[in-house]
């Protein structure tokens, strides 16, 4: 697959480039990240990297869908619809909790 600037694809790269080019935005997600990296713990089956990444990722994607400019059904929702599809939360949340720091003995 081929990347974009170093992302999945064009779709990821640029939902993290809309959501890091505003300070305040860059600042919400960069404090959320801290945030959801204190609360996460680990459990049988998922490491607490895991559970943090998949809190981070779905919050992602909902408060993005939250604002959808386009709830109706036409042309427009529906390419919308496709290129948030693409989108990879996972590489996004990646990314910002990997600005996230971590002690040593934190678990």
């Amino acid at each position: 697959m081929e990347r974009y600037n170093g992302w999945r694809n064009y779709e990821t790269w640029l939902v993290c480039l809309w959501l890091t080019n505003e300070e305040s935005s860059s600042k919400y997600w960069e404090l959320l990240a801290a945030e959801l990296w204190r609360d996460a713990k680990s459990s049988d089956i998922l490491t607490r990297e895991q559970v943090a990444r998949h809190t981070l990722a779905e919050r992602l994607k909902d408060e993005i869908l939250e604002h959808n400019p386009c709830p109706e059904a036409c042309l427009y929702a529906d390419l919308l619809h496709a290129a948030i599809s693409e989108v990879d939360w996972y590489e996004i949340a990646d990314s910002f909790l990997d600005d996230v720091p971590k002690n040593e003995g934190d678990e």
